[in-house]
């Protein structure tokens, strides 16, 4: 017999994790979740392959096509107050604002509408062909939770709020599958800033997993087909890593409560550059972009490398910065963090993009700077340098050891445990630091 009750309802009872997992709802979830990892990791892929074919023309066969011997050291001066400009007009006057904004941190939000979805692609677009020191993970999360959505909207009238939710969730895991490098870690960056737990995590995790693993194979497919690559994060030759030293672990200390302070100073900046963008949008973002540019051919000039390792988010320069690392002084190291984290905080107030490749570039350069310190070695401060670092932007502690393990691969094991202590000190340095909401 039911029981009646007085004044407020009583709450729900919250539904049973096993027995949603055992429905057949949860199947054809399921299913559709990994129907629909298939197209948006298609769209992920190609909007990343149009990114890698664009950079290059602009920065590299248009000079040459205007007559010019290669590319000007000035080149970047035009180019980033383009991109500025394409940028702040596609703030101000495009629905959605251009999607995620950047100094508030990495926060996966509700998947963008329809309507907002062409604002997050051009302001993504125009920020990372044009050499803006920030990356595309924030907008593939967006396009791939908002085309995921509308997806379901499209095959299902009036849908849960919950289904376009997980599933909107599935396609930002699809988004990301092969990015950083792993589809297992795309997961886990989403699932620790979303801050999902409990015995519901399950639930949403695994149709995210599922979308991920699909999405990855699709990466591979049309990166093997097409010739292009998988746009995946990744180191080819990475030195032989020594086992862990007591020395070590002191420098663990040092870099985790540097990378506090360089986050923290990164932060600050950025946030009150970005109330004077906000005051005036338009020609303070083509300032900002000439800063990025201004910065870049001062470190070019400076240094004799590249203006390139200033420019643009730094996920294809890791790479090459590990291998020749042996080229770079002391003083090119300390240039570079200098003006690559100055770039990276001036594109945090104004454009639109993720944060972390940025963060583990000037993480990755740190660390090597300090690796010509005695008693540290050059994959130790390399892994220690990106965690600290990425822990100190993001405030994701488990994905920032597995971003600096999970990329040097087998030599990741052997320095795992610096990298934990350089988190962890990071981590609590930077709270620390950060002033209370």
């Amino acid at each position: 017999m039911p029981v009646a009750t007085t004044g407020a309802e009583a709450p729900s009872p919250t539904p049973d994790p096993m027995t949603l997992l055992r429905s057949r709802a949860y199947l054809v979830l399921l299913l559709m979740a990994a129907l629909i990892g298939v197209p948006v990791s298609a769209a992920a892929f190609g909007f990343l392959a149009l990114v890698g074919e664009v950079q290059p023309l602009i920065y590299t066969d248009l000079p040459e096509s205007l007559g010019f011997d290669g590319t000007p050291p000035w080149w970047p001066l035009p180019l980033l107050a383009v991109g500025g400009l394409l940028v702040a007009l596609t703030i101000q006057y495009l629905p959605g604002h251009g999607g995620h904004e950047p100094t508030a941190g990495f926060k996966p939000a509700a998947a963008p509408t329809p309507i907002e979805l062409p604002g997050v692609f051009v302001a993504a677009l125009a920020t990372l062909c044009f050499a803006a020191v920030l990356g595309p993970e924030a907008p593939l999360l967006a396009l791939g939770g908002g085309l995921a959505a509308g997806a379901v909207r499209m095959v299902k009238r009036d849908p849960p709020k919950q289904m376009i939710a997980v599933l909107g969730a599935a396609g930002s895991f699809a988004a990301v599958s092969s990015l950083l490098g792993s589809p297992l870690l795309g997961a886990f960056l989403l699932m620790e800033a979303s801050g999902l737990g409990g015995p519901m995590m399950a639930l949403v995790l695994v149709p995210g997993l599922l979308a991920a693993g699909i999405g990855a194979l699709i990466f591979v497919g049309l990166g093997s087909w097409t010739g292009l690559g998988t746009y995946s994060l990744a180191l080819r030759d990475v030195p032989e890593a020594t086992r862990p030293t007591a020395a070590e672990f002191g420098w663990a200390l040092v870099i985790g409560v540097s990378a506090a302070l360089v986050g923290a100073g990164i932060r600050w900046l950025a946030v009150r550059l970005k109330t004077l963008v906000e005051r005036r949008r338009v020609p303070t973002t083509v300032v900002m972009g000439l800063v990025v540019a201004g910065l870049a051919i001062g470190y070019a000039e400076g240094t004799g490398k590249a203006a390139t390792d200033v420019l643009y988010s730094g996920q294809t320069a890791m790479d090459p910065l590990l291998t020749h690392s042996a080229a770079y002084s002391v003083g090119a190291l300390s240039l570079l963090v200098l003006c690559k984290g100055l770039a990276y905080c001036t594109s945090l107030s104004a454009f639109r993009g993720g944060p972390i490749f940025p963060a583990m570039f000037v993480g990755a350069a740190g660390g090597i700077l300090f690796s010509h310190l005695p008693g540290l070695s050059l994959v130790a401060g390399f892994a220690m340098g990106i965690g600290a670092m990425s822990a100190a932007m993001l405030g994701l502690p488990l994905v920032s050891v597995l971003l600096a393990t999970l990329l040097i691969g087998a030599q990741g094991l052997t320095v795992m445990p610096l990298v934990i202590v350089a988190v962890v000190v990071s981590y609590v340095s930077t709270a620390r630091l950060t002033a209370p909401p």
